[in-house]
């Protein structure tokens, strides 16, 4: 405990004894206390409560006096402390959602975000008059995904309130960050394709591009993960418990939307969708505020509901309770839950229902606007004009019914003809690929898409039809091929070729009579040559979205540039080859706003001081400026002081939330993402029991001189439904109990599993992280974006040459980056190696396998998890992810970890040049490009 209280912070490594004068653990050890900073050193009972979900403190603040001199005045605009403070006491009173009589920490952040949000609806109304007006070119971003994080700490930093709230704030008794955390995250995303979809709302406010965010309202998110001894449990989530006061509903924003039912023609030739189950969707529209611009954007969320009409009052009355209220529960629950369990009939078209929902009610809402505003300039409605007015992304293959939708209004409502409206939906729609597994490129069983949608299946019928035409007339594959290319390349997979279109196929020319042989008397030669018939398997008929996506999209882009090669030769290679124009690479990117200005206060403040000012935060090529103080001991000091002190606060949160004490001097090696088998946190796991076995095999002296202390941590969630995920898990918490609980290896080794990972925990963990797994077979992640977010961060990469990691090694230097691991060149033959039987495991790999299986972390079987790491074929054997095949090469880069972090002076150079390396990894680069290359759209800042 010494080392907080004294100037000279000290840890011994083994290897050494790394001290740094440390004046700000003496000189602010006040400040640090309030800000929970030193909770774990210092022994102060109250823990910063930094969880994603609202916490009730221990014991209530007394607050009884405060504010009571405050004067409840409305103020949208407020923005000094005074007029702040005013504005929130008038919410407190006035719109209130909490009993009257106390302000409470929960009332206070209520108010709080009813005040700012009055500043932002300021902003919002101008913004959409203001482009209202002009009426330019829209970017429609649709997304089933947008995992936004907490809104309130994001909207003060955005509008450069914090000082102005903070204080407003102090006058009621509360710490800004106190209140902050009274938000839970909104449950409208997962992963890394929901947080990019995120990032790029932030971008496009920021930099003033005219743009709307699509998607779908789930009142119980994806799930709240809870980990106990039996590992991961799932509970819905209850972010919208206590109201949500960000979003606005626009009770005047409604549209139908259809299911089942059939198609007929009408008496003018139109045909028309009939019958069927009728629901509609309500808007709520979140505002999205930019940085250091009025502009503000946004984010369109749709909530299905059924009409009161449809509640069957006859029926409740008869007490058939259940029936009476089955069309509201059919539409509601179309918005329950994010990406629901899909391996029933049910649970395929509930999730067909949602894509739909999504697309259909954008797509109404869109062309409503494209109209009004058609009209509002005096003239009629130039159709033609369209794509020049609307550019729609579809986010992955989710939003892919878009095309087949946007046709259906066109032709059906509008009375367009078929080439008109096809023409327009190729220069409007542009697809983004976020995969290249196979089981992402979603599928859709034929019989329960046609069924679902009949008329949309009709409009693909005919897509897919003249696809297929022009693949047979086309030159640019040999003859011979043909039937291979339509097989790969239509839209409806395992269907008959269209009758019409079997006579353009080569198999279709009559082929040469074969001269006739006499034959043969006799039985035996008889039976000998008659047909032997086999009987026929059929093969499932599904409508393939991505294949859809690419035939309808102007673009096609990967998102990073290993990706965009593997997309092209690869994924989608025969129609790269058809349409090479198509196709382009926008490598992701990250906000700098909320993923290291906002959510790293101590790092950020030490970037300015020695940059010069916070034009990085818009610019962060400025970022590069690091570069030339990489070797300045000063610099070296301000750095490691600020990632300590994100250290002690992780520390504080980890013993929270796991009743896990760790220590700040050690490495906090950090893999945070979804569970999955391609992201190998099955890798790291076994690479720490690796670790942890070679410790238990040495005297305490050894083990000290051989080993750097360390923190291993893990985050993220496992699908429900996904058993080889939550064995993962499993496998990690029970690692963790058993290893943390080690009296001989203490604080040399440390195991932690993060519950319930989101947007909010991140904002602690990433900024305290000090090397960063991104491990993943190569070839097989598209991107990422966390190790853009680590790296901002000033963490240093351990990875394989896989998604932006090769990027990101050639911007931050090799010699900052640790590499191993095969290519994605390799990858083929390695798995084919392996099937031939020539892969032999490293003798570590298969001692660890035994180890785990000798009961050392307790009686799980987990033979069906190291059962896949074994055997030369089979599904769910043989290593298909090359764990075994990377192993080695993993446990060498990991001993180079330890040997840089005993050299100080070199890992906060690494540190330095990770930050500094990071420019390019802002979204704002990745929207100015998107902008320019794929959307079209220009910059319209208010005036």
């Amino acid at each position: 405990m010494a080392a907080v209280t004294s100037p000279i912070c000290i840890r011994n490594h083994g290897g050494g004894n790394v001290a740094y004068k440390s004046s700000m653990f003496g000189n602010k050890l006040a400040e640090m206390r309030r800000s929970s900073l030193c909770v774990a050193l210092c022994g102060n009972p109250t823990i910063q409560c930094v969880a994603s979900e609202p916490r009730a403190k221990g014991k209530a603040a007394d607050t009884s006096d405060h504010g009571k001199s405050i004067k409840p005045i409305a103020n949208p605009s407020a923005d000094d402390a005074s007029s702040v403070a005013s504005n929130i006491k008038y919410h407190a009173e006035y719109t209130p959602t909490f009993s009257p009589l106390k302000f409470d920490i929960q009332k206070a952040y209520a108010a709080t975000a009813e005040s700012v949000r009055d500043n932002l609806i300021l902003r919002w109304n101008e913004t959409y008059k203001h482009l209202h007006q002009v009426n330019p070119k829209h970017i429609h971003y649709l997304s089933m995904e947008f995992l936004q994080g907490r809104a309130l700490s994001n909207a003060v930093g955005n509008l450069e309130l914090r000082d102005a709230y903070g204080a407003a704030l102090q006058k009621f008794g509360y710490d800004l960050e106190e209140v902050y955390e009274q938000e839970p995250d909104a449950a409208l995303g997962n992963g890394g394709l929901g947080r990019l979809a995120s990032c790029f709302l932030d971008s496009l406010a920021t930099l003033n591009y005219p743009a709307w965010g699509y998607g779908l309202r789930y009142k119980y998110g994806l799930f709240h993960q809870t980990i106990t001894k039996d590992g991961q449990g799932e509970v819905a989530e209850k972010w919208l418990e206590l109201g949500h006061p960000w979003e606005v509903v626009r009770n005047d924003i409604v549209y139908p939307i259809k299911f089942y039912g059939k198609t007929v023609e009408g008496y003018n030739g139109k045909k028309e969708w009939v019958g069927g189950e009728d629901i509609s969707v309500v808007a709520y529209d979140v505002p999205i505020p930019g940085y250091q611009t009025k502009n503000t954007i946004s984010l369109r969320l749709w909530q299905t509901k059924a009409s009161a009409e449809d509640f069957n009052l006859d029926a409740f009355n008869r007490g058939e309770h259940e029936a009476a209220a089955r069309a509201l529960n059919n539409a509601e629950k179309i918005c329950f839950v994010l990406y629901p369990g899909d391996e029933s009939e049910e649970g395929k078209a509930l999730r067909l229902k949602q894509q739909y929902v999504l697309c259909s009610a954008s797509l109404q809402d869109i062309i409503a606007r494209f109209k009004e505003r058609s009209l509002a300039s005096g003239g009629k409605v130039n159709w033609d004009s369209f794509p020049s007015k609307v550019a729609i992304q579809m986010n992955d293959t989710h939003p892919t019914l878009s095309a087949p939708e946007l046709m259906r209004i066109l032709v059906d409502v509008e009375g367009l003809s078929w080439d008109q409206s096809w023409q327009i939906t190729q220069a409007t729609v542009a697809y983004t690929n976020h995969t290249v597994l196979p089981e992402a490129l979603e599928k859709w069983p034929l019989d329960i898409f046609q069924k679902l949608l009949p008329r949309h299946y009709e409009i693909i019928e005919r897509i897919d039809h003249e696809f297929i035409e022009q693949i047979l007339t086309c030159e640019k594959f040999a003859a011979s091929d043909l039937e291979k290319r339509v097989h790969h390349m239509r839209i409806l997979h395992n269907v008959d070729i269209p009758s019409d279109l079997k006579s353009l196929l080569p198999s279709a020319a009559p082929a040469p009579t074969p001269a006739k042989t006499p034959a043969k008397k006799g039985s035996e030669e008889a039976s000998a040559t008659a047909p032997v018939v086999e009987k026929k398997v059929e093969k499932p008929k599904t409508v393939r979205m991505a294949n859809l996506c690419v035939v309808a999209a102007h673009t096609v882009n990967g998102v990073a540039a290993i990706h965009s090669e593997i997309v092209k030769d690869e994924v989608f290679n025969d129609f790269y080859k058809l349409w090479p124009h198509k196709f382009q690479n926008k490598t992701n990117g990250v906000t700098p706003r909320r993923w290291l200005r906002f959510c790293n206060p101590e790092l950020s403040k030490v970037i300015t001081k020695w940059l010069g000012s916070e034009d990085w935060v818009l610019n962060t090529d400025k970022l590069a400026g690091l570069k030339k103080y990489a070797d300045d001991k000063q610099l070296h000091r301000e750095w490691f002081q600020a990632k300590r002190a994100n250290k002690i606060k992780l520390a504080a949160y980890v013993k929270e939330k796991t009743g896990y004490t760790i220590s700040p001097d050690s490495l906090f090696d950090i893999q945070v993402k979804r569970i999955h088998e391609y992201k190998r946190q099955l890798l790291n796991i076994l690479g720490v029991i690796h670790r942890y076995k070679k410790m238990k095999e040495m005297s305490a002296k050894e083990r000290k001189e051989k080993f750097v202390p360390r923190v291993s941590m893990f985050g993220g969630k496992a699908f429900a439904t996904y058993m080889q995920a939550k064995r993962i898990v499993k496998l990690i918490t029970d690692v963790a109990a058993t290893v943390n609980n080690d009296p001989e290896i203490g604080d040399l080794m440390k195991v932690i599993f993060v519950p319930d990972y989101n947007v909010s925990v991140a904002e602690v963990l990433i900024p305290a992280s000090e090397l960063s797994e991104h491990i993943s077979t190569a070839g097989m992640e598209a991107s990422g974006t966390s190790n853009m977010k680590f790296c901002m961060n000033g963490c240093v990469l351990i990875g394989t040459l896989d998604g932006a990691n090769v990027e990101i090694r050639e911007e931050v230097g090799e010699e900052n980056f640790f590499l191993f691991g095969a290519r994605a060149d390799e990858i083929a033959g390695l798995r084919e190696e392996r099937s031939k039987g020539k892969f032999k495991p490293s003798p570590e790999f298969e001692a660890v396998k035994k180890f785990i299986r000798s009961g050392v972390f307790g009686s799980y079987d987990y033979d069906p998890l190291i059962g896949s790491l074994e055997g030369n074929e089979g599904f769910g054997r043989a290593d298909y992810f090359l764990v075994g095949k990377d192993f080695p090469a993993y446990i060498k880069a990991q001993e180079e970890v330890d040997e840089a972090y005993r050299d100080m002076d070199r890992w906060t150079r690494m540190s330095i040049m990770n930050t500094a390396g990071s420019p390019f990894f802002s979204s704002d680069r990745t929207i100015h490009q998107y902008a320019q290359d794929i959307w079209g759209i220009k910059p319209h800042p208010l005036p």
